[in-house]
């Protein structure tokens, strides 16, 4: 049987066709069907406070008992049999950068295909936030398979933006913690190139719900290769600068900045309590899964 590659039409059952050959089937294999390490704690309830103990995830804190009784309690939960998952998708001019055929925005859908996948095939609800300049579209959470080719044809038929005021997460993550009532499993999935300001939303979002940033990116965001002069285009702004990439000094210093990023980065996600997932273009998507399954499931121990 000849399968679909990602060259041919991107319909969405081609794309749900071809993930569920080339990723889910290897992931129920690698990890024997077993998804809790990446779902655990998620579509719970609360239940009761106890005191905290050393095993507790410091996350669960509740700080308003804790600063009443002036000793740690903790919030605990009880399983709910139906998890309802919301991807907020990041779908901004930057989101388009990559090779024609492995951009970020073609790891985006197929992430959100395969998770979907894997959350409505066990009874669960997923939902979708999506934003360019703003919110541009919603899709209620409902569980099942036409759910997962409703996302994906949702996400084909939203526009690509040229150009746009450089992108801001806040509002776009304020937006989510205002209208996500019910405590949810939330992906955040963006490249957080953004203006300040969304760190603190962020952590409010995951007081309230358990919150999973994916962060999409492209080895040439952090590595220029050397390719002689070359006109470089702001994604967001669409401003232009002509610079030469043969020169050492200057891919050196491009690397330095890329890289005090990603620390930024990985300083806001600790801070906020979000476990991440950098997932680059050039990555196998199971590997990828796989990975972050391991570094959940090494966190929770």
């Amino acid at each position: 049987m000849n399968m679909p590659t990602a060259t041919q039409a991107a319909t969405p059952e081609r794309i749900l066709l071809r993930l569920d050959w080339n990723v889910i089937r290897r992931l129920d294999g690698l990890l024997q069907g077993d998804y809790r390490t990446l779902f655990y704690g998620f579509g719970v309830d609360f239940a009761d406070l106890r005191e905290y103990q050393a095993e507790d995830d410091i996350r669960y804190i509740d700080w308003n008992v804790t600063a009443r009784m002036d000793t740690p309690y903790v919030r605990q939960y009880v399983e709910d049999r139906e998890i309802t998952a919301w991807f907020l998708l990041d779908l901004s001019p930057s989101v388009d950068f990559g090779a024609a055929e492995n951009q970020k925005r073609t790891m985006l859908v197929d992430f959100v295909t395969v998770l979907a996948r894997l959350l409505t095939r066990h009874g669960n609800r997923v939902g979708a936030i999506m934003f360019g300049s703003k919110i541009q579209h919603t899709v209620p959470a409902r569980g099942g398979r036409l759910q997962v080719l409703r996302l994906i044809n949702d996400l084909l038929r939203q526009p690509r933006l040229s150009r746009a005021p450089f992108t801001n997460l806040k509002p776009f993550l304020e937006g989510a913690l205002n209208s996500i009532k019910r405590r949810s499993l939330i992906f955040i999935i963006s490249d957080f190139i953004s203006e300040p300001g969304w760190e603190r939303p962020l952590s409010l979002l995951n007081q309230r719900h358990e919150v999973l940033a994916i962060r999409l990116s492209d080895p040439r965001e952090v590595e220029l290769p050397d390719v002689g002069m070359v006109v470089m285009e702001d994604a967001e702004t669409g401003e232009q600068l002509f610079v030469d990439t043969h020169d050492r000094r200057f891919r050196k210093r491009f690397f330095e900045v890329a890289q005090r990023r990603e620390d930024e980065l990985k300083t806001a996600f600790k801070r906020a309590g979000v476990d991440a997932l950098s997932l680059s273009t050039d990555e196998d998507l199971v590997r990828a899964i796989v990975r972050f399954a391991k570094q959940r499931q090494q966190y929770r121990r």
